[in-house]
C-alpha cells in the first residue's frame, strides 16, 4: 500500500475518550501484567504497537527503536503523526489527550484504525503514567510539535518547536523506578519480539539501535534491522531452517474474506510434532481461538479430499485424522480483525465467531490450488500424513496395551518405584534419579512420608527422534507415565497427577546433563502442561564439599568454590598454626583424616580437603539429604516456558536429526563450558 495523505480523515474528531488515567499507577499490574521484567518490556511493545498500527493501516514503512542511556527508549515511525489539533471533548490537544487519558485513541469510534493491536487501546497512556519522563514529538503539517510529561502529567502545552519534513511520531520514555523492580532492557528480548512483529507486518522495516554504552572509536553502534517482504512465509522458513523439509515450496496465502484479512503459511518437515503459532492483529494468541480452529478444520478436510481424489486413500481406508495432518506441520496463522474479541485481559484466545468461516474459506480455496499446481509437494505432504496415520494406529495399540496392563494390575505402580506413604499429591514429590547407585542413596536418605524415588536405568529414549509407538515400548518411559498417573496425549488428566513436584535429579557430569536433557525433551513434547503449571523441577546437587578440620561447606559451582576457599584460608590465617615437632612451623599441616564419604580428592597447602562429586552415588544418604533433598536446605530450579518458539528451536537443534546445527552450536559455545568430563 502506498503512503496516504496526512489529512486522510485522521484528526481530533477520530479520538474517542472513555475515562481518566489515575488508576494506572495504583494498579499497574492490571494494565501491563506485572512490574517485573515482563511488564517493563511491555512498555516498549505498547509504544511500538502504535507504530505498527500505522504500518498495518498502510501509512508507516519504517520504525526505529533506540535504547538510550539512563534506561530511556525512543520509538520513531514515519506514519501520519498523532493529531495535534484541539479535541472537542477534552478541550486539549489530541496528542495530549491520547497520551494522558485512558482509552483515548484512534482505535475507538469510526474513521480511526480499522485494525489494531495494543492493550485494548490504552497502551501509550499507560506507558506515560508509568514513566518518570516522556517526550512526544510529532512531524505534521510541516512543523515539529512537542510535549513533555512526568508520571503521566503534561509539563507544558503542545507547541511547535521547529520545522519538519514529512510526517511521523517519536515517543521517548523513561520507566519509573518507583513502579518497576528492574529498569534494564534486554536487547535479545527486544530483538526476538520485534523480529516476530516484522514477519507479521510484511514490508515494514524495523531497526533497533543500542546506544546505551559508548562505542569504541571506529566501531559501529550495535544495530539490527528486520524487514520481510515474504511476510509469514518468511517466518515459516525461519522456523524450519534447521529441519529437514518434506517439500520445497511453502504454502502461502494473503487474502481478505468477510472483512477479515487472513495471512497463512505452511510447510511440512520430518518432525513428529506440529509447530503452529497463531496471531490476531499481531498479538500472539497462545491458546489459539477461532482462527486456529478454522485453519485446522480446512486443512483436514482439504487434504482428505485431495487424497481420495488422487487415489492415495481407497474407499476402505479411514480418513486422515486431525493429528495425522498436523504431524510435522509448521504453520503461521495471522488474521487482522476490525473488532477483535479476546478472551481474558492477556488476549490468549481469539473469540470472534466470524473469523472461523473466513479462515476456512481462504485456506480451503488456496490449498486446493496449491496442491493442484504443485503435485510433487502434494505427494510428499499426503505421504507424510498417511505415514502418520499408520503410526497413530500402531501407537494407539501400544498405548492401549500400556493402559490395559495398568488396569489389569489395578494400576500397579512400577516395582522399582519407592513410593511415599502420603496419599495427598499436594504434599508429595517424585525424584527421577539416574541409576541404581544414586537411587539407593536417595531411597535411604529421603523422607519416606512425602518423597518417592524412581531410579531410571541408563539413558531414556530420545523422543525427539521417535514415534509414539516406539516411545511407549520404552520401559523407563512407561514406568514414569504409570508412576505419575496423568496418562498422556488425549487422555492426559492433570488432576490425576500423583505428585505435586516432579524433580529431575541427575549427576553433575556430561552423562547426567544428557539424561536431564532427554527427560526435559520428554516433558516438553508430551507433558507440556506439567511445565506450564509449575510441577517440573531440577534438583541442584553440589559439585564440591570443602572441609577444614570439623568445618565443611557444600559448593554448587566453581565460582563460589574460590570464594569459599578464601573464607577458609582467612579463618586459618586468623588462628596460630600448629608446628611439626622438631621443625619450624611455616606452613600449617593439613589433617590426614578423610572426609565423611571416605574419599579425599584434593588436599591444598592450606589444609583444605576438597571433594568433587561426579555422581550422586558418591554421596552417602545423609549427605544427599542435607544437600539436595531436605526442603529446608536444598536448592532447586523450577522449569518454566517463557518462549515457545525459542524452546521448540532449541530442542529441535539439540535433539533432532540434523547434525549441522548441533555441530555449529557446540563449536560456538565450546569455550564457555566448565568442568567438561571426557
Amino acid at each position: 500500500m502506498s503512503k496516504k495523505s496526512a489529512s486522510s480523515e485522521y484528526s481530533a474528531k477520530q479520538i474517542t475518550v472513555l475515562e481518566g488515567l489515575e488508576p494506572v499507577r495504583k494498579r499497574p499490574g492490571m494494565y501491563i501484567g506485572n512490574t517485573s521484567t515482563e511488564g517493563l518490556h511491555h512498555l516498549v511493545w505498547e509504544v511500538v504497537d502504535n507504530s505498527l498500527d500505522e504500518a498495518m493501516a498502510g501509512y508507516a514503512k519504517n520504525i526505529t527503536i533506540l535504547l538510550l542511556p539512563d534506561h530511556k527508549v525512543s520509538v520513531e515511525d514515519d506514519g501520519r503523526g498523532i493529531p495535534v489539533d484541539i479535541h472537542k471533548q477534552t478541550k486539549k490537544s489530541a496528542l495530549e489527550t491520547v497520551l494522558t487519558v485512558l482509552h483515548a485513541g484512534g482505535k475507538f469510534g469510526e474513521g480511526g484504525y480499522k485494525i489494531s493491536g495494543g492493550l485494548h487501546g490504552v497502551g501509550v497512556s499507560v506507558v506515560n503514567a508509568l514513566s518518570i519522563y516522556m517526550r512526544a514529538e510529532v512531524k505534521r503539517d510541516g512543523k515539529l510539535w512537542a510535549q513533555e510529561y512526568k508520571r503521566g502529567k503534561a509539563q507544558f502545552k503542545v507547541k511547535p518547536v521547529g520545522k519538519a519534513r514529512g510526517t511521523g511520531t517519536t515517543i521517548i520514555f523513561q520507566p519509573d523506578s518507583e513502579i518497576f523492580e528492574n529498569l534494564d532492557f534486554n536487547l535479545q528480548t527486544i530483538k526476538d519480539h520485534l523480529r516476530q512483529q516484522a514477519y507479521l507486518t510484511k514490508g515494514v522495516k524495523i531497526e533497533i539501535i543500542d546506544k546505551r554504552l559508548p562505542t569504541p572509536k571506529g566501531l559501529p553502534v550495535p544495530s539490527y534491522t528486520f524487514c520481510f517482504e515474504g511476510g509469514v512465509a518468511s517466518y515459516v522458513k525461519h522456523l524450519n531452517h534447521n529441519k529437514e523439509k518434506k517439500h520445497g515450496n511453502v504454502f502461502y496465502v494473503d487474502k481478505e474474506n468477510n472483512r477479515v484479512q487472513v495471512e497463512l503459511a505452511m510447510q511440512y518437515t520430518d518432525d513428529y510434532k506440529e509447530t503452529v503459532f497463531s496471531f490476531a492483529n499481531n498479538i500472539f494468541t497462545t491458546e489459539g481461538g477461532m482462527h486456529l480452529v478454522g485453519f485446522r478444520g480446512a486443512l483436514t478436510r482439504q487434504l482428505n479430499y485431495y487424497a481420495r481424489k488422487q487415489g492415495y486413500l481407497k474407499e476402505k481406508d479411514d480418513n486422515l485424522g486431525g493429528e495425522d495432518v498436523r504431524e510435522g506441520c509448521t504453520a503461521i496463522i495471522s488474521v487482522k480483525v476490525r473488532e477483535p474479541q479476546f478472551e481474558g485481559q492477556t488476549k490468549a484466545k481469539l473469540g470472534n465467531a466470524e473469523v472461523k468461516p473466513a479462515v476456512e474459506a481462504v485456506m480451503a480455496e488456496a490449498l486446493e490450488i496449491f496442491l493442484e499446481e504443485h503435485p510433487r509437494d502434494a505427494e510428499a505432504i499426503i505421504g507424510k500424513c498417511v505415514l502418520a496415520q499408520r503410526a497413530r494406529v500402531a501407537a494407539r495399540a501400544a498405548r492401549d496395551t500400556v493402559l490395559r496392563k495398568g488396569a489389569l494390575d489395578g494400576f500397579a505402580l512400577p516395582g522399582k518405584l519407592a513410593d511415599c506413604s502420603s496419599k495427598d499429591p499436594k504434599n508429595s514429590e517424585l525424584y527421577l534419579v539416574e541409576g541404581d547407585s544414586a537411587g539407593g542413596s536417595a531411597k535411604q536418605g529421603r523422607d519416606r512420608k512425602f518423597q518417592a524415588i524412581l531410579p531410571l536405568r541408563g539413558k531414556i529414549l530420545n523422543v525427539e527422534r521417535a514415534r509414539l509407538d516406539k516411545m511407549l515400548a520404552n520401559n523407563e518411559i512407561k514406568s514414569l507415565i504409570i508412576a505419575m498417573g496423568t496418562n498422556f496425549g488425549e487422555q492426559f488428566r492433570l488432576e490425576d497427577l500423583r505428585y505435586d513436584r516432579i524433580i529431575i535429579m541427575t549427576d553433575a557430569d556430561v552423562d547426567g546433563s544428557h539424561i536431564r536433557t532427554l527427560l526435559l525433551t520428554l516433558f516438553y513434547r508430551y507433558f507440556p502442561q506439567l511445565i506450564l503449571t509449575g510441577h517440573l523441577y531440577i534438583a541442584q546437587p553440589p559439585l564440591f564439599r570443602v572441609q577444614k578440620g570439623k568445618d565443611f561447606k557444600y559448593v554448587f559451582n566453581e565460582d563460589v568454590l574460590e570464594k569459599v576457599k578464601k573464607e577458609f584460608e582467612a579463618k586459618a590465617a586468623a588462628k596460630p598454626a600448629k608446628s611439626v615437632k622438631g621443625e619450624k612451623a611455616e606452613v600449617a599441616v593439613p589433617p590426614a583424616a578423610p572426609d565423611e564419604s571416605g574419599n579425599v580428592i584434593e588436599t591444598t597447602s592450606s589444609g583444605l580437603n576438597i571433594q568433587r562429586y561426579k555422581g550422586l552415588g558418591e554421596m552417602n544418604p545423609t549427605q544427599l539429604w542435607e544437600t539436595t533433598m531436605n526442603p529446608a536446605t536444598r536448592f532447586m530450579k523450577v522449569v518454566t516456558l517463557d518462549d515457545a518458539e525459542a524452546a521448540d528451536q532449541v530442542f529441535d537443534m539439540l535433539m533432532g536429526n540434523e547434525v549441522a546445527p548441533r555441530k555449529r552450536f557446540i563449536q560456538t559455545h565450546a569455550k564457555s563450558v566448565k568442568n567438561l568430563d571426557i
